[in-house]
C-alpha cells in the first residue's frame, strides 16, 4: 500500500484550490492507490500465512470440479460404450414378422419351407431362421418323466424354432451342442434348454442322453444354453426344431417371426430385401423391422445421461462454494484488526473487497485445476478397469478451471464485500 503526500506547500487563499483538495480526498493528500503488484503479493501472503486453511478452502472445489469432470467424462464414456455394443447387437439383428392375417387371403404362415436358406442366400447375412411360441395346452405340459403329475412344470414355454434362428441368437452353450438343419429337416424328437430351466427339470448332466416331456412326446435334451446374445427369453424355454413342432402342433396361431443376424452395415438393406426374398409373389405378407438408427439412440443416452450427472455435478459445486464463502466469512473475522490497520494506514474499502475476491478467485482457480486433473484420472481409471475406451470432451477440461475460478469469486463475494465494510475505528477497538 503506498501514499502519496503533495509537496505543495498548504495555502488557504482561494475557494477554488481548496475545492480541489476536496475533490481529491483528504485536504492535501492524494488517494491511495493499490497496485496490482501489491495486491497479489498481500493476497499470496495472505493465503500462505494459513496454508492449512487454504487447502482445505481449496478442497470444496476441487471435489466439486473433480465430481463436475469425471461425471461428464463418465457420461460421455458410457454412452460411447452403449453405442459401440448397440453397433454389434442390435445394428446387426432384423426381425421379419408375420402379417398374412392382416389380409384375406389369410395363410397360417407366410415363411417358407426354406425361408432359412433363402434368407442367407442374401449378402450380409450370418443367419436367420423362423421361430413362434407354441401355445400352451393340457397336451403340452413340460415334465422330467412320463408320469403325468411327476415333476411337471406347465409353465415352461416351448419354442418352435429352426436351426438358422437358434444360431442367429447366437447361443453360449454350457454343455452338448445346438440341433443343426438335419435334425430340423427329419423332424427330430430333439430339445435345447437353458442352464436355469435343466435345473428345474432336474437334470445335471448330458452324459445320459437325458430326456424330457412335452405331453406323452418324449425329447432328448442334446444341449444346455448358459447365455443367449439375442431372444434372451430363450433361456426360460424349451426349444424344439420348427418341423417337429409343427408336425406335432400344427402351425403357429398368432403368427411367427423370423430372427435374422447380419454382419456390420448390412442390416438395412437386408430389411429391405428380406420380405421379397422370402416371398416374391406375395411380400406384403411380411413386414421387416430394422434396428433404430444408432445416432439417435446415442444422442438420446447422452442427453438423458448428461442432464442427471449434471445435477449431480452443480450440487458438488454448490457445496464447494459453501465451503469457501464459510471460510471466507471466517478468515474476515478473525483478520479484523488486521483489517482496520490497512484501513488506517489509507486503504480504501475496495482495495480489501479487491483483496479478499483475489484470495478466494486463486482458491477457486486452484482447486478448478486439480480436481480436473482428479477428474481426468477418475475417467481413465475406470474405463481401464472396465476396458472401455475413455472419451472426454475439451471443452469440459478447459472450461471446468475456469468454472472453479468463478466460483470462488462468487463464493468470496460477500465475505469480501464484508470486509470492505469495517470501519477502522470498530476494527482497532476490537
Amino acid at each position: 500500500m503506498r501514499l502519496r503526500r503533495s509537496t505543495e506547500p498548504h495555502r488557504t487563499e482561494g475557494p477554488g484550490r481548496l475545492a480541489r483538495f476536496r475533490r481529491r480526498g483528504t485536504l492535501g493528500i492524494e488517494p491511495s492507490r493499490l497496485a496490482w503488484r501489491d495486491l497479489v503479493s498481500e493476497s499470496t501472503a495472505g493465503l500462505l500465512q494459513r496454508p492449512a486453511r487454504a487447502a482445505l478452502t481449496a478442497l470444496g472445489t476441487v471435489l466439486g470440479v473433480g465430481s463436475f469432470v469425471a461425471v461428464l467424462g463418465l457420461t460421455a464414456t458410457a454412452a460411447s460404450q452403449i453405442d459401440g455394443r448397440f453397433t454389434e447387437l442390435n445394428a446387426t439383428e432384423v426381425t421379419v414378422q408375420d402379417v398374412s392375417g392382416e389380409y384375406d387371403e389369410f395363410e397360417t404362415l407366410a415363411f417358407p419351407g426354406d425361408a432359412d436358406r433363402r434368407v442367407e442366400r442374401l449378402n450380409g447375412v450370418t443367419h436367420g431362421g423362423v421361430l413362434w411360441s407354441v401355445q400352451p395346452g393340457g397336451d403340452r405340459q413340460v415334465r422330467a418323466a412320463p408320469v403325468a403329475g411327476v415333476s411337471a412344470a406347465s409353465q415352461i414355454q416351448i419354442v418352435a424354432a429352426s436351426s438358422g434362428a437358434l444360431l442367429a441368437a447366437e447361443p453360449a452353450l454350457r454343455e452338448g451342442r445346438v440341433y443343426d438343419r438335419w435334425h430340423d429337416t427329419t423332424r427330430q424328437r430333439v430339445a435345447v434348454i437353458g442352464a436355469g430351466m435343466a435345473a428345474r427339470l432336474g437334470i445335471t448332466t448330458l452324459e445320459t442322453q437325458p430326456a424330457l416331456f412335452i405331453g406323452d412326446e418324449a425329447f432328448t435334451v442334446i444341449g444346455v444354453v448358459e447365455d443367449v446374445r439375442r431372444k434372451a427369453d430363450l433361456l426360460l424355454s424349451v426349444i424344439v426344431p420348427r418341423s417337429t413342432a409343427q408336425e406335432l402342433w400344427g402351425p403357429p396361431k398368432d403368427g411367427a417371426e423370423m430372427l435374422v443376424s447380419t454382419r456390420v452395415g448390412a442390416a438395412q438393406q437386408v430389411a429391405r430385401e428380406a420380405p421379397v426374398a422370402l416371398r416374391p409373389d406375395h411380400p406384403e405378407y411380411l413386414r421387416a423391422v430394422p434396428p433404430p438408427d444408432p445416432r439417435a439412440l446415442r444422442s438420446g443416452v447422452s442427453g438423458d445421461l448428461g442432464q442427471l450427472f449434471l445435477v449431480l455435478a452443480a450440487v458438488c459445486l454448490f457445496i464447494g462454494s459453501v465451503g469457501i464463502a464459510n471460510t471466507t466469512l471466517v478468515a474476515v473475522m478473525e483478520r479484523t484488526g488486521e483489517i482496520g490497520l490497512r484501513r488506517a494506514l489509507g486503504a480504501r474499502g475496495r482495495h480489501v473487497l479487491a483483496q479478499f475476491l483475489t484470495e478466494s478467485g486463486v482458491l477457486g482457480a486452484l482447486g478448478g485445476l486439480v480436481g480436473t486433473s482428479l477428474g481426468v484420472s477418475v475417467v481413465v481409471a475406470v474405463a481401464m478397469a472396465r476396458e472401455w475406451t475413455p472419451v472426454i470432451q475439451p471443452t469440459t477440461v478447459v472450461a471446468a478451471p475456469v468454472i472453479g475460478l468463478l466460483t470462488g469469486l462468487l463464493a468470496g463475494l460477500y465475505p469480501a464485500w464484508r470486509a470492505s465494510r469495517i470501519q477502522p475505528v470498530e476494527a482497532l477497538r476490537r
